[in-house]
């Protein structure tokens, strides 16, 4: 291969010497890349490009007064040996310009010497988007990985997958895109579960115990970033293990998918199915002439390769040496090749200072044309951003599915005019063949099944086992776990369209001693850990603080927060009983129609009224006892009309007092202890509510003192609290959610009653950890089960079985 590079390195100064005259001004180029890499074709392309390149350059430019003359460096996949190479190249050739190196490892070294020497640095495979814009004198004649982050992005989206795997290589090309890609996942509500990160010189072992790793997990979504050799490495153990069939999705970026046509066959039949995106070429008959000749003479000195196609790495090393002689021809005689001395013979590192470096910066960042790759245009001494082609591996080609533009979005075909809606549907994919050979697409994740089952955490607690009983066998150690949440968990699992093996793992409110170790609050923490729990069921609400941290499918039973207080009952067998409907407004009743009476009779009687000389206090006793004993003297007609209106009075409150009277002896009256939160607070009862509950901070921001607020870890403690009573150790109120407080009354029927407003609150819900893909498939399922009406069923059958007999028994409309 060294015989091979000096000989190439002699045709080219050959031909420069032959193609050019007296006063041709030549610019010396520096090229350093990883020429004997076993690791990545790339370096060997890129050279073949640039000698084609400049062959056919100024075959067709005999007129130019300048030329290029090219000085190869191997760099040797070393990234001291092309800082080396740089160094040779900038001192003792002092070249003007350097394409290369080759990696972004390298490029990281080198631009910052091409930045002190004013040498532009000049890479066409240096694709980290972490290179820019840390000096002026690097230009990337290649397109970022940036740019295709929003291409595979919209991939997910199209499919809706919620999670995806990053897998990468632990280089500055594989660590260069992780921001980006991280950020447009997030962008569409995909969330990163796992980044794998691949030394680039990883072992078999340590790729399998990767693999084995993402197995276990429930992501079926992966994301590849990586280098040929380490790539093709991982998808050959992929396939070893598994992971290329159904349910499987594979993302590779453009590195890869590009070179795609030069790996083995092997390779190639690992990569089935999988998805890559890569920058659309543009076809044009210059490319086509191109391709069929560059493609035969690569491979008659490259035989240990194949390759079917150009790559797009050649192709931007082709435009790239096209740009660079059209910007020499710009800066001409008026840049002459000087580099001042400011050489350090003691610092290694010492380099001389360019003038023409500048200027052929200046003249290379104005270029534009069409080359073989499309456009060129430098943005920010970055190529301009072009579109991408979405293809699928089929076979031993990649067949194209889609393309993207940053306008459109995704779309079957490139669109001829600019698209001003976004589209990320999957309808606008031609048909994908999917590992496995399916064109059914991965839903994104699975329950792994050479995994655990689904760990559904489950609380344990003496009391208020209404809604789920958890008991364990002493002798099997067996989880037995009953009740209406667990009934509906079921129904739901089974409505799925698919399968999900669970089982139930115990989370212990109280330690043997009775003491409190758990809480709602703490078991649905535990899931977000994912150590001993993937999921919990239970009468656990969603509240605001648990969302921070779980996702919660949507609610199977209701929500809302109110409060229960003790029944008074009135005493039928009291003797003042028939004083009590002879309420104030009654008794000022019958005395205003008796006064109106009297008054009506007493002016009626103007006879006596105008011959009488009584004392004024006469006169009210006249008024007083007219309505029973009128005398003379009175209007017959009048009167009789004055005491039918007082006898239907009479009679009316009569009726008033004897249906009050009736019903109060007959019908027991109900009334609350309590009746409002306010006189609660106000008088400072104590109020009870569950053990291990949101509750407690619930009645705090009410209003309620914590030192006034006891907890219960039973039902039957409640009633005997609510019996005693605040004043003897007790309780005046009880608080809790709505499915409890019902389940309260129906247990102890017509001792209790309802008070004050229902809070609202959300109902019961299962909870998973963040992200997890299984919350949006239960939450239809439970909406499915809700529209069936299977859980109004279990709930009538199960919970409140005697709540309405309860309720029109004991409390009054």
């Amino acid at each position: 291969m060294d015989f091979l590079l000096l000989l190439l390195s002699a045709l080219l100064h050959l031909h420069t010497a032959l193609s050019s005259g007296t006063s041709t001004v030549n610019f010396q180029v520096g090229v350093i890349l990883d020429l004997n890499s076993s690791n990545s074709p790339v370096g060997r392309i890129g050279l073949s490009c640039l000698s084609k390149a400049h062959s056919d350059f100024y075959s067709l430019h005999k007129d130019y007064k300048t030329r290029l003359v090219l000085h190869v460096r191997d760099s040797n996949d070393s990234v001291l040996d092309a800082a080396a190479a740089a160094l040779d190249l900038l001192n003792n050739v002092k070249v003007d310009s350097i394409i290369g190196p080759q990696k972004s490892t390298q490029v990281n070294f080198v631009m910052d010497l091409g930045d002190r020497a004013h040498v532009p640095i000049i890479s066409f495979s240096a694709t980290s988007p972490s290179l820019i814009p840390r000096t002026p004198y690097f230009i990337q004649t290649a397109e970022s990985d940036a740019n295709q982050v929003q291409a595979i992005a919209s991939i997910v989206k199209a499919f809706q997958w919620s999670q995806v795997v990053i897998i990468y290589e632990d280089t500055e090309f594989g660590n260069g895109i992780l921001p980006y890609l991280s950020n447009a996942l997030q962008d569409v509500n995909a969330r990163v579960s796992y980044r794998s990160s691949f030394p680039q010189t990883a072992t078999n072992d340590f790729i399998s115990k990767e693999l084995y790793k993402m197995m276990t997990m429930q992501t079926r979504v992966f994301v590849v970033h990586m280098s040929q050799s380490l790539g093709t490495r991982l998808f050959k153990k992929s396939k070893e293990l598994g992971m290329m069939s159904n349910g499987y999705a594979w993302i590779v970026t453009s590195g890869l998918t590009d070179l795609f046509y030069s790996i083995d066959f092997d390779s190639v039949e690992a990569m089935q199915g999988v998805l890559g995106v890569k920058p659309l070429i543009p076809k044009s008959r210059e490319l086509e002439k191109f391709a069929s000749k560059w493609i035969q003479e690569f491979l008659q000195t490259n035989q240990d390769m194949k390759m079917a196609e150009t790559s797009i790495f050649g192709l931007w090393a082709y435009d790239t040496l096209w740009a660079l002689a059209m910007a020499a021809e710009r800066v001409g005689n008026s840049a002459p090749n000087v580099h001042k001395n400011n050489v350090d013979s003691e610092d290694l590192f010492a380099l001389r200072i360019s003038e023409t470096g500048p200027e052929l910066l200046k003249a290379l960042l104005k270029t534009k044309f069409t080359g073989l790759a499309g456009k060129f245009n430098l943005v920010n001494g970055q190529l301009e951003h072009t579109p991408y082609q979405i293809v699928n591996m089929v076979g031993t080609i990649e067949r194209e599915v889609g393309t993207w533009t940053p306008s459109g979005g995704i779309s079957k075909y490139l669109p001829l005019n600019i698209i001003s809606s976004y589209s990320t549907s999957k309808e606008n994919f031609r048909t994908i063949i999917w590992p496995g050979y399916t064109t059914i697409a991965p839903r994104g994740w699975e329950i792994p099944v050479s995994g655990k089952k689904l760990r559904i955490g489950v609380p344990q607690k003496p009391g208020f086992n209404e809604f789920l009983k958890v008991q364990i066998d002493p002798r099997t150690n067996v989880v037995e776990v009953s009740g209406y949440s667990k009934e509906v968990f079921d129904s739901v699992m089974a409505a799925l369209p698919y399968a999900i093996p669970y089982e139930y793992t115990t989370y212990p409110f109280f330690d043997p001693n009775g003491s409190k170790v758990g809480s709602y609050d703490d078991l649905v923490y535990k899931v977000s850990l994912q150590e001993h729990y993937d999921a919990a069921l239970g009468d656990i609400t969603i509240t605001a603080s648990r969302s921070i941290y779980a996702d919660f499918t949507l609610p199977y039973a209701e929500g809302g927060v109110t409060s229960i207080v003790p029944i008074m009952y009135e005493d039928v067998n009291d003797v003042w009983t028939f004083m009590q409907p002879l309420t104030k407004e009654l008794w000022l009743t019958t005395a205003t129609f008796y006064i109106f009476t009297a008054l009506a009779i007493w002016i009626l009687g103007t006879k006596i009224i105008t011959t009488n000389r009584d004392e004024p206090g006469q006169h009210v006793g006249m008024i007083c006892y007219f309505p029973f004993f009128p005398g003379q003297g009175i209007e017959v007609s009048l009167l009789c009309l004055v005491l039918v209106s007082w006898a239907f009075v009479a009679s009316l409150l009569n009726s008033t007092y004897t249906a009050s009277l009736s019903s109060r002896l007959t019908v027991q009256r109900l009334q609350p202890s309590i009746t409002d939160v306010k006189q609660l607070i106000k008088n400072g009862d104590y109020v009870g509510t569950q053990e291990g509950s949101f509750l407690v901070s619930f009645l705090i921001n009410l209003g309620f003192n914590s030192s006034r607020i006891r907890t219960y870890k039973s039902i039957e403690d409640c009633d005997e609290a609510l019996t005693l009573g605040s004043k003897k150790g007790g309780i005046s109120a009880y608080y809790d959610v709505l499915p409890h407080i019902k389940s309260f009354l129906s247990q102890y029927c017509g001792k209790y009653m309802i008070v004050g407003p229902t809070h609202r609150t959300a109902g019961f819900a299962l909870a998973f950890p963040k992200g997890s893909p299984v919350v949006a498939d239960i939450s239809r399922a439970i909406t499915q089960l809700t529209e069936n009406g299977i859980i109004l069923e279990i709930e009538q059958r199960l919970c409140y079985s005697d709540m309405f007999t309860c309720f029109t028994t004991h409390i009054p409309s």
